[in-house]
């Protein structure tokens, strides 16, 4: 499943509280936020779509890689040895890596220096830059490097906003992050079928640019929702921003574990990260894409996982609660940690049978799909839980601090993905994936032994300091 980064607001300040109803009985303000989110999901995502294709199919070519500024010099310490397919890989692995790591100093820069909203505000700016710089052939690192800062400074400084339209007592809260939540999933959705669309169909940088169209649009409708939002948190002179972080001792095994739990869920997500990366190669080179004489875009079946890992995240929160009400039991998240990982080796089985039983000709869709929905299934049961489960037995001082540690998981998993994706020129693919199907029974094996071992650790809630 594609990865929506809605991040829970952890603390909403009194006089947030409003009445206002205007947006489906929630305040307009989150209207707004709904709809500039789902601008920014649109413009990243049209990006990791084409990102990898683009540069397989035309950038990395003889002819056009030396049109790329300072990528000679790049390859000569970082990317030594590396060409076509895993030289794709490896730029790719590192962009949808450092995505998860600059919002931390996105964060900084807020809270320090600049304000919520002027730092998302230059973040939508840098991001649009970007955007309109992958036009130009020479400037392809220079607009992946805007669009890593960009993101920084945007993402992590939109969804605090949604917690604060809303009183501490407010019940509607839970509700406006799902519908926050739906504006980030319809914009996967449809990114793949625009973007990719004009990328794939008419020319890649109409597919680029119609992102970086999005995300000005999506700046303007900030910059008008102003009357609307909360106030900014900018830190004025002489503030005290000591939180008095103390922590006891039982926080310490707690934050061991958690630690630990990091690169168990970056490799237990590996064939998911690998949507984007090589699997889409593979699915341009393979698929039996033709019907009625259409030639349908490779990256469609970026909207076809994105589907299915919404309807799947509904499907088992559903499932899960009707079982509760009939029962009054469900796993803990350990165990539908563990549930979730038999799905994805069963996904990952589905491409690997995929792979074995196509020989020499086109791979029909019924494996791909099936993949993709056993994968959503064990998306819908590791990555939301895993996050409720960090901010579960997280001290309370840190919270907002571990929220920014899980994601590193996602740093790791994307790096990890750049490193394998690339052998997937080299070696016979249906190795390729059993390795994928291995790194899902790693995790399960390890969220096994976790719950064994530390279950006592991790159950329940910390103390408050």
């Amino acid at each position: 499943m594609t990865v929506a980064e809605a991040t829970p607001e952890l603390d909403f300040p009194e006089e947030a509280a409003r009445n206002d109803r205007a947006f489906l009985g929630h305040p307009r303000g989150l209207g707004y936020l709904s709809f500039v989110e789902g601008c920014e999901r649109f413009s990243y995502y049209s990006m990791q779509t084409l990102l990898v294709l683009y540069m397989v199919k035309y950038l990395l070519l003889p002819e056009n890689v030396g049109k790329v500024l300072g990528l000679s010099w790049l390859r000569g310490w970082h990317y030594a040895g590396l060409d076509g397919q895993p030289l794709a890989s490896a730029i790719f692995g590192d962009y949808t890596s450092l995505v998860y790591l600059t919002p931390i100093l996105g964060g900084i820069v807020a809270d320090r220096w600049l304000g919520r909203k002027a730092t998302l505000i230059a973040g939508a700016v840098v991001m649009s830059i970007g955007h309109f710089l992958m036009a130009f052939e020479g400037m392809f690192l220079f607009a992946l490097i805007s669009l890593v800062v960009g993101v920084g400074l945007f993402k992590g400084n939109i969804a605090s906003q949604v917690g604060e339209l809303y009183g501490p007592n407010d019940l509607r809260r839970a509700m406006a992050f799902q519908i926050f939540y739906i504006a980030i999933n319809v914009s996967v959705i449809a990114a793949p079928l625009i973007s990719g669309t004009l990328g794939q169909e008419v020319s890649w940088h109409y597919g680029f640019g119609a992102a970086g169209v999005v995300m000005v649009f999506g700046l303007l409708l900030y910059l008008k929702a102003q009357p609307w939002l909360p106030a900014d948190n900018k830190v004025g002179k002489g503030k005290n921003s000591d939180a008095g972080a103390r922590l006891q001792r039982s926080d310490w095994p707690r934050l061991g574990a958690l630690a630990v739990l990091v690169p168990v869920l970056a490799i237990a997500m590996l064939t998911n990260q690998e949507i984007f990366n090589a699997y889409l190669v593979w699915a341009d080179a393979k698929f039996q894409l033709t019907f009625f004489g259409i030639t349908l875009p490779s990256s469609w079946m970026i909207t076809v996982d994105a589907t299915l890992s919404f309807s799947m995240l509904v499907a088992v929160a559903a499932f899960w609660k009707f079982r509760a009400d009939r029962t009054g039991r469900e796993p803990d998240e350990l165990g539908k940690m563990i549930i979730g990982s038999l799905f994805s080796m069963t996904g990952g089985m589905c491409l690997v049978i995929a792979a074995a039983t196509a020989g020499g000709g086109k791979i029909g869709l019924f494996w791909p799909v099936m993949f993709h929905l056993f994968n959503s299934i064990g998306f819908a049961h590791i990555m939301p839980v895993s996050l409720a489960l960090f901010t579960k037995i997280a001290p309370r001082s840190l919270n907002a601090t571990v929220v920014g540690i899980y994601y590193l998981a996602f740093f790791a998993a994307n790096k990890a993905v750049g490193v394998v994706g690339g052998w997937y020129s080299s070696m016979d693919t249906v190795s390729f994936w059993l390795i994928h199907v291995g790194a899902a029974t790693f995790g399960m094996i390890a969220f096994a032994v976790f719950k064994i071992a530390l279950g006592k650790t991790l159950s329940g809630e910390p103390k408050a300091a």
